[in-house]
């Protein structure tokens, strides 16, 4: 194949897979704000006690990223060169795992939501409404780790634009529903903060509805349920060294962000409330990285699974070019979006000026947040390379970025903005770290194994 058809090939696919991935992350970050902004104008006490009641859920999706993460990377080596049989066997593998994930979840927000809330808050109030939301919630997180694992498997199987459908279809009928359910519109109940549960749970069971019929349908991979409990030790082996890395990355990510809104928290209202409208500009920024990770990641898994190495790792360097052009469009957008955001939100005179200094750290940041998570979530983890992310967050964040925040914040008494430029570290202090580990090329990697599995076509 000639260089220009080569390049033609390449764009043409990456776009393909990164649009529909994009968009659904864009849906899901939509969602949460949606959330907030609808129980917001009901009371504030009802957007409190979800915000902290949905942390159970966060705890429960990081750990179900890690299921779905090593699904993911071995699927698309697997799928590269077109052994169905195994991919199979690893999506039975990810439903097993996710399905006692979400069991486990679901019991406790049914029979100890109490304890649950009391992790965090001591407010009867608040633990009043989150026990509420909970116990309906809990049937959500019993359905969704088996989404996901459908989804996942959508995804490295050519059909990310259907698995950004049903996802997005569930996200637009979940703040659909919650408008309907939380104030009571067409002669429903008014239902608060439960409504906002009510309305996950009807999303969830949609979504898992639309993965299982298209499951069904030609030219998509299903579970092989005559083989379901069957134990195969090697690609388990496979499995774990790839999804517990993730594991502990997801931990350490997930509890370093939280410390972070702890340390903005208690620097004062107009520093919460600038941070929280700068994490939501952040979030919504980074749909585009988040959608470029995932189909690079899936590219080269593919090229590294058929054994064609030295195309996969062509493919690397590219992605690689495309996260610092991603880093840079990101910054202008940040940089662009400052004042009209500043404009639009109602604050306080000194939040409003917090708010354009934390955007323009937010988009120095998004340089480092859009080339890590494109190499690393992408490329890195395409070869099974998981390990990096976790040793990088625990020097990275936990060794620099959450102890400077703390000590500025609690010890010196930093300015805010010199507070939050800490929290922000981390991203940019990997950059270097991340370049030379990735020159070294130990994830240009094949993954996939022989097995007793038989390529079929779908």
């Amino acid at each position: 194949m000639s260089s220009h058809a080569l390049d033609r090939t390449f764009y043409r696919k990456l776009m393909h897979l990164t649009l529909p991935i994009a968009f659904q992350s864009l849906m899901l970050a939509m969602v949460a704000a949606g959330d907030a902004v609808m129980l917001g104008k009901l009371d504030q006490n009802a957007m409190a006690a979800v915000s902290l009641a949905t942390q159970v859920q966060f705890v429960q999706n990081m750990i179900l990223t890690s299921v779905t993460g090593g699904v993911g990377i071995l699927g698309a080596q697997y799928w590269g060169r077109r052994d169905i049989r195994t991919i199979q066997d690893l999506f039975n593998m990810g439903l097993r795992l996710a399905g006692l994930v979400s069991v486990l979840f679901c019991a406790a927000c049914l029979f100890i939501p109490d304890q649950l809330m009391a992790l965090f808050t001591d407010d009867a109030v608040l633990t009043e409404i989150g026990r509420g939301y909970l116990q309906i919630a809990a049937f959500s997180y019993l359905l969704t780790g088996i989404s996901q694992c459908y989804l996942t498997i959508m995804k490295v199987s050519d059909h990310a634009s259907r698995s950004a459908w049903i996802s997005s279809g569930a996200v637009i009928l979940n703040i659909l529903f919650n408008a309907i359910l939380i104030f009571g519109l067409f002669g429903a109940p008014k239902m608060g903060a439960r409504g906002a549960a009510a309305a996950t749970l009807i999303a969830r069971i949609i979504e898992l509805v639309w993965c299982v019929i298209s499951s069904r349908q030609k030219g998509f991979l299903r579970p092989d349920w005559t083989r379901f409990f069957r134990k195969l030790p090697a690609l388990a082996r496979d499995f774990r060294a790839c999804a517990l890395p993730l594991l502990g990355g997801g931990l350490l990510w997930g509890i370093g962000f939280t410390s972070y809104t702890a340390v903005m928290g208690h620097m004062g209202t107009d520093a919460a409330a600038a941070n929280s409208v700068a994490a939501v500009v952040r979030d919504l920024m980074c749909c585009l990285c988040n959608g470029l990770g995932s189909a690079g990641g899936i590219m080269v898994g593919n090229e590294l699974g058929s054994g064609r190495l030295e195309l996969g790792r062509q493919y690397g360097d590219r992605m690689a070019k495309i996260s610092v052009v991603c880093g840079l469009l990101s910054t202008v957008l940040v940089l662009a979006a400052c004042l009209p955001v500043a404009a639009f939100m109602h604050l306080t005179p000194e939040a409003h000026r917090l708010l354009i200094g934390m955007l323009i750290i937010t988009a120095v940041y998004m340089i480092g947040r859009c080339m890590n998570t494109i190499i690393i979530n992408g490329i890195f983890a395409a070869g099974g390379d998981t390990a990096f992310d976790m040793y990088s967050l625990a020097v990275c964040m936990w060794g620099l970025a959450v102890p400077l925040s703390f000590l500025g914040a609690f010890v010196f008494h930093w300015p805010v903005l010199i507070v939050f430029s800490c929290t922000c570290l981390d991203e940019v202090g990997k950059i270097p770290w991340v370049l030379a580990h990735y020159r070294k090329y130990k994830w240009v990697r094949d993954l996939t194994r022989n097995t007793d599995s038989e390529a079929a076509e779908v």
